[in-house]
Formats: structure tokens, sequence, C-alpha cells
């Protein structure tokens, strides 16, 4: 088969696994299946994605309970990381004393661990708010798998920034003052509009502004075809 013709659904299945020059990360190329580290047909990855106050939090905890998936979020990751006194964790714990960013080679190879760790026991994978920034979903799916889907849960600024400002008010957190809220909405929303336009495919967007439990339905539509399969 001539491999500059590989496309990831076009082709079918590739019997021979040299290295790939095109990276096309297709689940049906042998290449990459024996790169994978999980069989997303079987075990789907999902990135769950939405603005400082939309809800996402508490809808994965529902999936958690409906599905059975593994719920990893890079913050948590890192903090348990950097209680582990590992030879990582200095590195991390230095990194952050300094106020600078954990380079996303580390990130990965956490999510990574975190996910073949789980593969055997786990039903599918909720990655909560992950990637932030475009390179990290290609690095993300070159480095450990294919997304399976991407759920959005979209709400205006007006609509995050009053429930974020009534968090602030009932929690006292200084950083949901509306000055930095309004930073942190447009750093999120410049940065998740180019990770979304890489995956037409695969992205759900669902309105955040709904009540909870219509919500959890609409989730329950992108996710019940992926469990049956």
């Amino acid at each position: 088969m001539d491999e500059k013709k590989c496309r990831p659904c076009e082709e079918p299945v590739i019997e021979k696994a040299p290295p790939c020059p095109l990276q096309c990360m297709s689940p049906k190329c042998k290449a990459y299946q024996a790169k994978a580290p999980i069989d997303t047909s079987k075990k789907p990855i999902v990135w769950v994605l939405g603005g400082p106050g939309s809800g996402k939090g508490t809808q994965c905890e529902k999936i958690i309970a409906k599905y059975g998936f593994t719920h990893l979020s890079t913050g948590d990751l890192l903090r348990a990381e950097v209680k582990s006194g590992s030879d990582r964790a200095k590195c991390l714990t230095s990194i952050m004393e300094r106020g600078e960013l954990v380079p996303n080679e580390i990130v990965l190879d956490l999510l990574k661990e975190a996910i073949l760790a789980r593969a055997d026991q786990s039903k599918g994978f909720l990655i909560d708010g992950y990637p932030r920034e475009k390179s990290q979903g290609i690095a993300f799916e070159q480095a450990i798998a294919p997304v399976t889907a991407i759920i959005y849960f979209e709400a205006s600024s007006e609509t995050l920034t009053q429930r974020l400002l009534g968090r602030a008010a009932s929690s006292g957190r200084a950083d949901d003052n509306e000055e930095t809220i309004k930073l942190r909405l447009k750093t999120f929303i410049d940065n998740n509009e180019l990770v979304l336009a890489q995956y037409p495919d695969k992205l759900r967007r669902i309105n955040a502004e709904a009540s909870v439990d219509d919500i959890f339905g609409e989730v329950q539509k992108i996710l019940d075809p992926l469990v049956a399969n």
C-alpha cells in the first residue's frame, strides 16, 4: 500500500506496521495500534471541556456514577505526584516554586501512566479540562491514543461570570473578582476555540445554561452509543 495515501477514514486496515511518516493517528493503522496503550473502541477516551463555572465537574460526577468511567484531572495528577516525594515530585516542586508552567511532556507522562495503570479495570476515561491548547491535543493523540469524543459544555461569558461571582461571594475566593474572571474567560475562550477547531467530527457541544438534569440528558445521548459499541 502506498503510505502517502494513508488517510484515517478512507483506507482499510494496514496489515504491516512500519513507522508511519504521516502520523495520521488512524485507529485503523497497525503502526498506530501497536503504539497506543489502550483500545479506544472498547475503552473510550472523552475529553471534557468547558469554561470555569460551566458545571463540567458536576457532569463528570454524574458520568462516573452511571458509566463507571475513570476521571482524570491533570491538576489532581500533579498534586498527587508532588505529594509522592518522587524525583519527579522534586522537579515539579521546583518548577512551581519558580512560578513556571509545568512542561507538557511531564503532564502527558502522568496522564499516560494513569491511563495504563487503570486500563484493565476502567470502562472508559474522562480527561477533565485537558487539552487547554491546540498543541496539547496533538501531543496527547500522538503519545497516548486518539480521542473518541469531545464534550464541550458551552455557556456565554455573561453566564459564567455571574456564576463565578456567585461562587466568590459564598467562598471568599480572591481569584474570583470580576476583573480576574473576565481575564480567565478570555484566555480560556481564545485557546479553547483553537482546540475545538481541530476536531469538528468528534466535537459535541452541549448548552451548559440548561438545568443539570437536562444537560446530563444530552450527555447520555453522546455516551450511550459509545458504551453500546
